[in-house]
């Protein structure tokens, strides 16, 4: 557990954050300074250049249904939006703390230090979701790649099941897909890629192939067949004009793409035909076995 120093000094960064955000905002200024104003002078600072020009994003709304939710957990658990019980008159009130209740004028202070941190995060989440925009078209070398990988990363977390998670990495399998198309010529770089894209896509199936077989339908075996049709027209493609290096990596992911087809069609048959759920598994997900009289 954190110390009880480190507990109260991050309460008083963010009581004193609130204080200047409010001074920033036209509020009376207190007379006092603290040792950390230096540090939280550019914070505030952006809360300002966010307020008056806003960056102009498109935010995905799944994240923006993700960030609501966490948004109003943190509020509900924090106590924001509460007011004394109104059945309690206000000279009674205490002013020192008791029974564990802090005076009106701490607990104010407190609420707006935490309201401070909840804009800190939802300005941040602007921000990121602009940079986030930014780096869809990097590639892995440029400054904002690792941004774009961590923005998969939060919409893999915010999923709400197992098939959004693998549609998911099918759909990042697409996008390193895309990366791969401009790094042909640089062998380590496309190679590189190319193995992420095939993780991405081993991901996706087993989790799709898991789920199509304890539901015993066959939806998610659709999805993976679609794809398995797009992505091969497109991988195909990167052959034509490639070194031979190139083409011998490319090989390999459409060597995948044709078992993940062939994984496919067995598990419709089993599914068809009613086997159990097969106790066999590798990398593509379950490994069913043939039904009878199929050879």
């Amino acid at each position: 557990m954190p110390a009880v120093d480190d507990i109260l000094f991050s309460r008083r960064r963010a009581e004193r954050f609130a204080q200047l955000l409010d001074e920033a905002n036209g509020a009376r200024r207190h007379h006092v300074r603290s040792g950390v104003d230096g540090q939280l002078a550019p914070l505030v600072a952006v809360g300002q250049r966010l307020s008056v020009d806003p960056p102009a994003v498109e935010v995905d709304q799944d994240f923006r249904t993700g960030l609501r939710a966490m948004l109003l957990a943190t509020a509900e658990r924090e106590g924001l939006g509460t007011t004394p019980a109104a059945s309690e008159p206000a000279a009674t009130r205490p002013s020192t703390t008791v029974r564990g209740r802090l005076l009106p004028a701490v607990t104010a202070r407190r609420a707006r230090a935490r309201g401070a941190i909840l804009v800190g995060i939802a300005a941040g989440a602007i921000a990121v979701s602009g940079i986030s925009a930014a780096s869809e078209n990097a590639v892995p070398g440029d400054a904002l790649y690792g941004m774009k990988r961590s923005t998969e990363r939060a919409q893999l977390a915010l999923a709400s099941s197992d098939i959004s998670r693998g549609q998911l990495f099918l759909d990042f399998a697409r996008t390193r897909l895309g990366e791969a198309a401009k790094l042909r010529g640089d062998r380590i770089g496309y190679s590189a890629v190319l193995d992420d894209m095939d993780a991405d896509t081993r991901q996706g199936v087993r989790l799709l192939t898991t789920a199509a077989v304890q539901r015993a339908e066959s939806g998610s075996l659709d999805t993976l067949n679609t794809f398995v049709t797009s992505q091969r027209r497109a991988v195909s493609g990167l052959v034509d004009g490639s070194t031979r290096a190139d083409r011998d990596r490319t090989q390999r992911s459409l060597h995948l793409l044709d078992s993940i087809r062939e994984r496919s069609d067995t598990l419709r048959a089993a599914i068809a035909c009613g086997l159990p759920a097969p106790t066999a598994s590798d990398a593509l997900g379950p490994d069913p076995s043939t039904c009878p009289g199929v050879r």
